[in-house]
C-alpha cells in the first residue's frame, strides 16, 4: 500500500508539474515534451524510494509510447 500512496502523489505531482510547464492555453492539455516529463518523473520516483528503477523504466516507456503518437508531447490523460 505504501509503494501505491507513493505512486499516486507522485502522479498527482506530474499533473501539477504539466499545469505549470505547458504552453498550452489555461483549460487545454496541459502537453509537456517527453524528455522533461521523464526528467522530472525520474529525480521525482529515484528521492521518493518506494518506486523501483524497474518500475519507472516500464511506466516511463509506456508513456513515451502515449507521447510519440503525439509529437512527443505527453498528456495528463496519458497516467
Amino acid at each position: 500500500i505504501s509503494c501505491w500512496n507513493s505512486l499516486q502523489s507522485l502522479l498527482s505531482s506530474m499533473k501539477q508539474a504539466c499545469e505549470i510547464l505547458t504552453r498550452d492555453p489555461e483549460g487545454g492539455a496541459a502537453r509537456i515534451p517527453f524528455e522533461t516529463f521523464s526528467f522530472l518523473y525520474s529525480y521525482l520516483a529515484s528521492i521518493d524510494g518506494e518506486i523501483s528503477e524497474t518500475e519507472t523504466k516500464a511506466f516511463l516507456q509506456d508513456i513515451q509510447e502515449q507521447a510519440d503518437k503525439h509529437s512527443g508531447m505527453v498528456l495528463i490523460r496519458h497516467f
